[in-house]
Parts: structure tokens; C-alpha cells; sequence
């Protein structure tokens, strides 16, 4: 692989990483703006400088994303495989954005590599063992994400069901600007790993490394691109998330934000990648449904769903178009 397209397939992946800043980061913030905790300006501040943090902490997840989908030091055709599954990430993320769609771009990117991988090798790209373990986290993490919600919340109720109402709401914004921060930062520590291991799987495919570390100026320009994108905002995510899948007050925001941080963070700690955007939302819904299932938008819910499960399949697909299309030139 030349230098040039090595410069491509980095250009693309820090593309994804700006589009998953807006697409995926306005989750973290949506409840403390929706609550009035923060102001939009502020929120938006806080979460691109946490998100830098959090990406710069970590590097296992990356390490899995690296070698977990195919094998990159025996992957055919690797550099236009990574290039291939970012173009179809990137063109999945966009359309969900343009929507309002709280898509993950977790299942978009992992799926685009796969099915990129896939249309240039067949099946036995893919590397089954590792792939099977990121998506056994992708699918198990939601669930984790309702069930802690519905903990939280459930304790939260317990704990303050004899306080003042207005006092707790003031005090539970407070706590909000440090559940933000928290869910901020998780995202970084996880989400921004996947850009860094796509990087890293095409400097070997490419023979530029012969091993699996990440590489410092890697780390920097995935945080850097990250931090950016989420300076730009994702309003029309922030007004599905902050509001139609449940009205959320203060406590409920918090509840929430808790929960889906501990969730992101525990995986991180495994080394496994997870989607924030399923994690948050599963959250909020848990978290609605300990307050009072019938408060949950569940039509809405359904909605995102099913674009969960579509993502992976769809992304896959527009890789292996994109690939076929690049093997032409």
C-alpha cells in the first residue's frame, strides 16, 4: 500500500471520527440539555473536552477493533478493505444523522469493515472469534444498560421519595453536570478506540507495522477529530434522545447518564467495544420504565430498535458495493 492511500484511508477514518463526535456524542449530552442542567453552548464544551480525555486513556478496545473483525496481518486487499468499510460507515452515519435517527456508529463501522472484508475474501475473512465477541458485547450491553437504569432509578425513587420535589430537581441539575461530564468521558474512552484501531489495522495491512499498538500520533488525531465533531453538535439526535423517547426531568437524567457510564465504562475495562447510542437510549428507557412503563414512548423506542438491528446488515452491504466499485479502478 503507497503512502497516498495510507493518507486516504486516515483522512476517511478522522471523517468518521468528526461524523461520530455530532452523530454519537449529542447521546451524552441530550438529558442535561433536554433538563435545562446545561445550556446547549456549555454542554456541547464540556462533552468535545471529555471526550478528548476519554480517548487519549485507553487503548484495549482499539486493540480488539485492530484484530478482532479479520486478521489484518494475512487480510487480502487490506488497505482498500478499511477504505471501503469507512466510505460505507460514513454514508450509513449521514443518512441516520439527516433523519434525527439515533443510529450507532459502532454497528455502522464494525459492519462496513466486515462486509467489506467479506466481499473481498469471502466468509473466511472474518476473524469468528473476535468478531463473534464484539457482537456478543454489542448485543448483551443494551439489555446491562435497561436493567441498571431501571436499578438507578428504582433507588433513586426510593432514596428521595420524601424530599421536596423542587429542591431535588435543583440538586439532581447539579449532579447532571457531573453524570454529563462522566458520560462524556466514557464515550471517549470507548468510541474514539474504534477510529484508532481501523487506523491501525490499515497500517498493517499496508506494512507499515508489525504489531498491534497504537501508535501516539494515531491516539492524538482520533481524540483531536472526536473533540471537533463534537463541538459541531447533534441537535436533531439530541431532540430524540432529550425528549420522545421519555419527558425527562432532572432525576431521570441523571439516573440515566449514571447508568449508561457505568455500562460504557465496565466494557472498556473488558476491552470490548459497545454502541454508546444503544447504551444511552437503553438507559433512558430503563429508567422510564422504573418510573412508570407507560411514560416510555415505546413507539419511538421500537423505531430505534429496529434501526439497531439494520445497521449492522446495511452498513455491511453499502461496504461491499463500495468495495466492489473501488476494486474497478
Amino acid at each position: 500500500m503507497g503512502t497516498i492511500l495510507l493518507l486516504i484511508i486516515v483522512l476517511f477514518a478522522l471523517s468518521f471520527d468528526f461524523i461520530n463526535g455530532f452523530h454519537d456524542t449529542a447521546n451524552a449530552i441530550a438529558t442535561s440539555v433536554s433538563t435545562r442542567a446545561l445550556s446547549p453552548r456549555a454542554a456541547i464544551v464540556l462533552a468535545a473536552t471529555m471526550n478528548f480525555i476519554g480517548a487519549l486513556t485507553f487503548t484495549g478496545v482499539a486493540k480488539t477493533i485492530t484484530k478482532g473483525i479479520v486478521d489484518p496481518f494475512t487480510l487480502e486487499n487490506g488497505a482498500m478493505v478499511v477504505l471501503a468499510g469507512l466510505i460505507g460507515a460514513i454514508i450509513w452515519n449521514l443518512i441516520t444523522w439527516y433523519y434525527g435517527i439515533p443510529s450507532s456508529s459502532s454497528h455502522a463501522i464494525i459492519g462496513a469493515i466486515a462486509g467489506a472484508a467479506i466481499s473481498a475474501a469471502g466468509f473466511n475473512a472474518l476473524n469468528y472469534n473476535g468478531f463473534l465477541k464484539i457482537i456478543e458485547s454489542l448485543i448483551i450491553s443494551p439489555f446491562l444498560a435497561i436493567t441498571i437504569g431501571f436499578i438507578i432509578m428504582t433507588l433513586f425513587q426510593w432514596i428521595f421519595k420524601d424530599f421536596h420535589l423542587a429542591k431535588t430537581n435543583r440538586g439532581f441539575r447539579i449532579f447532571q453536570i457531573f453524570t454529563a461530564a462522566l458520560q462524556s468521558y466514557a464515550h471517549g474512552t470507548n468510541d474514539a478506540q474504534k477510529v484508532m484501531g481501523i487506523i491501525t489495522l490499515a497500517l498493517i495491512a499496508g506494512g507499515f507495522q508489525t504489531n498491534t499498538n497504537i501508535p501516539m500520533w494515531v491516539r492524538l488525531l482520533s481524540a483531536t477529530a472526536m473533540g471537533l465533531g463534537t463541538s459541531v453538535g447533534g441537535w436533531k439526535i439530541i431532540k430524540t434522545v432529550g425528549g420522545k423517547i421519555m419527558k425527562i426531568k432532572p432525576i431521570n437524567g441523571a439516573a440515566a447518564d449514571l447508568s449508561s457510564a457505568i455500562v460504557i465504562f465496565g466494557f472498556t475495562t473488558l476491552k470490548l467495544p459497545v454502541s454508546s447510542t444503544h447504551v444511552i437510549s437503553s438507559s433512558i428507557m430503563g429508567v422510564g420504565a422504573a418510573k412508570r412503563v407507560k411514560d416510555v414512548k415505546w413507539g419511538i423506542a421500537g423505531k430505534i430498535v429496529i434501526t439497531w438491528i439494520i445497521t449492522l446488515p446495511l452498513s455491511a452491504l453499502i461496504a461491499a458495493m463500495i468495495y466492489q466499485l473501488l476494486a474497478l479502478f
